[in-house]
Parts: structure tokens; sequence; C-alpha cells
């Protein structure tokens, strides 16, 4: 029996999990779409992490949650360790690329930028405000196309007169595009436009007054977009590694964390048909009126928070 570690990265878009070794080799991945449930994609990712170890004598005895909802998640699988994403991030991506100096990544409807020095996380900025230029963002046009996301890069390289496309707004990038369809610029070019438009909005905003220095690692759903990840090799004239589990450097990076604060209890996978319910109640103890969170366990109560003070605190 070997000691294994899972990590757990729940995001708005997508929600993915890795179960790595002591070597942090990853023996099991999963990434799927939250779909709005982040409990109900979670229960998922953990069964489809277990038949992939089932026959591999695996014993899980460290968990690691980051991503927007790891507070919550973190308690439904008893995580001894929760982690922004920031920091996440950085410890998967060193761990695969240790002279990393700067960490791009464009996820489903957030992005944000890393800087490291010698392997420690010296500034960084995040854009949650705008899904313009993030992966749903993208989905959207490809659908709006009649393009499937996946050849989206592929297409935007044939391009030789890309079409520019006001993208610092999903309002404007949309009517820019269907008009820039109807005036009847070619499609490709309305594409290559597109993946310029996103990596000018992200140096513009994400990037703005960051020293971006090579090694640059590219990783986040959008890394996989040939077209983009071409256009930032021409801007920063600098190489863009991107790697093959770049979308998993969350799950992979808090899988890490969670080897320094492992316990000998094994992980239970069996979670599937546990009922974890979760109710919203507004404290009226003092003028704050604070909106507590509580999740309950077959009806049991197992955590609460976003009290302020001692008497919104709930047993």
């Amino acid at each position: 029996m070997i000691n294994g570690y899972l990590g757990v990265d729940v995001g708005s878009i997508s929600t993915k999990g890795v179960i790595i070794n002591d070597h942090n080799k990853i023996m099991a991945k999963v990434y799927l779409w939250t779909e709005g449930d982040p409990i109900k994609a979670v229960k998922k990712v953990v069964t489809l992490l277990e038949e992939q170890i089932k026959n591999k004598r695996i014993k899980i005895i460290g968990v690691g949650v980051t991503g927007s909802a790891r507070k919550l998640i973190g308690t439904i699988l008893g995580a001894n360790i929760i982690k922004n994403e920031i920091t996440a991030h950085a410890v998967g991506t060193l761990s695969i690329e240790p002279n990393v100096r700067t960490i791009l990544e464009i996820g489903g409807q957030d992005s944000k930028i890393i800087i490291l020095e010698k392997g420690i996380i010296v500034d960084y900025a995040m854009n949650t405000l705008c899904a313009a230029g993030t992966g749903s963002f993208l989905s959207s046009q490809a659908k709006r196309l009649g393009v499937k996301i996946e050849e989206f890069g592929h297409l935007a390289l044939t391009s030789t007169n890309p079409t520019k496309i006001a993208a610092r707004c999903t309002v404007f990038a949309e009517s820019d595009l269907v008009h820039k369809a109807q005036i009847g610029y070619k499609q490709n070019d309305i594409i290559a436009g597109l993946c310029n438009a996103i990596v000018a909005n992200y140096l513009n905003n994400v990037g703005k007054g960051k020293r971006i220095k090579a090694p640059i690692v590219f990783q986040g759903g959008v890394s996989k977009n040939i077209g983009v990840v071409e256009v930032f090799k021409n801007i920063l004239q600098e190489d863009i590694i991107v790697y093959e589990n770049g979308h998993l450097a969350g799950a992979l990076g808090v899988a890490i964390l969670s080897k320094d604060n492992s316990k000998e209890e094994e992980f239970n996978f069996n979670i599937k048909d546990i009922k974890f319910e979760t109710r919203g109640v507004v404290c009226e103890g003092c003028p704050n009126h604070c909106d507590i969170i509580c999740v309950y366990r077959n009806s049991k109560l197992i955590d609460s928070w976003g009290n302020r003070c001692e008497r919104g605190k709930i047993e």
C-alpha cells in the first residue's frame, strides 16, 4: 500500500481533481464541468478518481481543496488543508517548472498572473469582475460562430489579416463580432481577432504594471487554445511554456500542500450517497445582520461560517 494525496480545485465553470503519490506524480486525474452545483461535481470527481486507483493499492492520507468553493468543499471532504488559488497554482506549477518566474492563467470565468522570484511569490493580480477574455467568453463566441471550441486556435492560425475586435467588455465584444461577421469579414480573421483581443485585454488589465519575465508558463483552460498561445509569444517575444496538465495546476498544488499536514486516517471515498445540504441564515443578534452559511451532512450540522462576532456562532 502506498500513500496518496487528493487535491481538488472547485471553480465556477470546472472542477478538477488529482491524486498524487509521495513523489508528486499524478496517479489519477479528472476534469469536468461544475454546472452550478459544486457539491454534485465534487461527488462525481471523487467517484471517478476512485475508479482510476481501485486496483493500485493507494491509501489517501491527505486532502487539499482550493478554488472559489474551497471552504464549502473542504468542509464536505474533511480536508486537512484549504488554500487560495494563488498559492495552489504557484506550488503546482513549481513542481513541474521549478525555474518559472511568471505564471499566466486564464480559466473559465477569471484570470490571474503570478510573479515569482526564486520560487517565492512576489506579486500577483486577479480579474474576477468581467468574463471578457476567459474560457466561458471564448466558448460562447465559438458557439455564436458555429465553430467547435477545439478548432478555434487552429482556425486563428490560418488568418493573415486578423479582424480588430473590441473585447474589453463581453457585451461590446459580442456586438462587435456580430457586426464584423454581418459586413463580410472572414470567419478565421474574426477568430484570430478574438485571440488578439483576449491577450491584449489580459495584458492591459491583469498584467498591467507587472514585469513579465521568462520562463513563462501559461495555464488554465484557455492555454489549450494554440491561437492565444501564439499571440502571447508574438507580443511578449518570449517562449511560452504550456504543459499537458496545466489546467490541473491548482488541484496538483493543493494535493502537494496536503502532504505537509497529512494524517494517518484514510480518506473515505464513499460520499456519493451522503446527503450534503447548505442553508443560509441571517443573524439577528446585532446590527451587522451577518449572512451565515450552515453545512449539513445527513441533516446534521458539520460547519458554519459568515458570522463576525460570537453572537452569530451556530453549533
